[in-house]
């Protein structure tokens, strides 16, 4: 009777240990916008393709439009280990300590998405995504979000008609001092915050790619939106280091094809999302969009070079100065 008991106690404890090594590993994927962005979008494919390389080994559940940590309290929970999975805009990593990040929030330091490419899937990406390992998170890609656009209640042609506004920006010092130069007043503020905020005049405009713009409905309280192309941006996917370095190296080799197909997923719809939304915009009625002609974004574009050199201390001017020579393009030399 005791052999037999013994027996069944072995069997039970064999099942759950069975169960048990049958879960699938649990990864949290927080983001702070709309689940039908491009990073949204980008986040659900990884979730399905992680699954399907992983054989169901692996379960990622994605938290968007701040469900789960809000801007400024993201970045803690990933090191903290309470997410293991963010997309966090690159402005982000300056509060971080890794200020060379900034570099990506320069006006006019790219002009398209081909000479983006040539930096964020070149070897200058490679090395900035290496810089995060001593704040305990591990980079894996950059995922393009899109070219931003300027808003607010008054039409944006020109520099001067910045004077005195409140515009909304991201913590960077770098769009802080955009923001200046254009003679605006910068206002952090974040990010599920602004729309309100604009609503009760709490800032006066905003910057934001198109596909952010409309997801938001920021532009149902903004009657003016330039597009200007001032600047980019863009994420970057990372994860906590030590719960990634933790896997089993055949489900992070699964996770890194996944995270591969899920990038040129995410790259792809980004310019395309972001021309709809914009005419999604226009045709609401509800924002006029001004588009601005050749001697127009040349005077924006003097108006705000100064920011690079104001910035070579902050980012690295070795760092400016290879992105200029990765793109062959060099704004101060207007």
């Amino acid at each position: 009777m005791k052999s037999a008991s013994l027996l069944f106690g072995l069997l039970l404890l064999l099942c759950v240990l069975v169960v048990q090594a049958e879960e699938p590993i649990a990864i949290k994927f927080s983001h702070v916008v709309a689940a039908d962005t491009p990073k949204g979008k980008a986040a659900e494919r990884f979730a399905q393709l992680a699954k399907e390389k992983t054989q169901g080994r692996v379960e990622v559940t994605v938290y968007p439009n701040s469900t789960l940590y809000k801007d400024k309290e993201e970045m803690e929970a990933l090191q903290l280990g309470a997410v293991q999975m963010l997309a966090p805009s690159l402005a982000k990593f300056g509060p971080l300590g890794v200020k060379e990040f900034e570099v990506f929030d320069l006006p006019y330091i790219f002009d398209g998405y081909d000479q983006l490419h040539q930096v964020t899937e070149g070897p200058i990406g490679k090395e900035l995504l290496g810089k995060l390992a001593d704040k305990g998170v591990l980079g894996l890609a950059f995922w393009d979000n899109g070219f931003k656009v300027m808003s607010a209640n008054k039409p944006l042609k020109g520099p001067k008609d910045f004077r005195g506004l409140k515009m909304r920006i991201q913590s960077s010092k770098v769009l802080d001092a955009q923001m200046r130069a254009l003679g605006a007043n910068p206002q952090v503020m974040a990010f599920s915050e602004v729309y309100q905020a604009l609503q009760t005049g709490v800032v006066d405009g905003t910057e934001n790619p198109p596909s952010n713009l409309y997801t938001q409905k920021m532009f149902e309280v903004q009657k003016f939106v330039t597009n200007s192309e001032h600047g980019y941006l863009g994420y970057a996917v990372i994860v906590n280091k030590a719960f990634w370095d933790g896997l089993p190296a055949d489900i992070r080799e699964a996770l890194d094809e996944a995270m591969a197909e899920a990038t040129v997923y995410a790259n792809e719809i980004a310019k395309q999302e972001n021309i709809d939304a914009l005419a999604k915009v226009k045709a609401s009625g509800k924002s006029e969009i001004i588009e601005l002609t050749p001697e127009q974004k040349t005077e924006w574009k003097k108006r705000l070079a100064p920011v690079h050199q104001q910035m070579e201390d902050r980012v690295g001017k070795d760092l400016i100065q290879s992105i200029y020579q990765a793109t062959g393009s060099d704004i101060s030399k207007l």
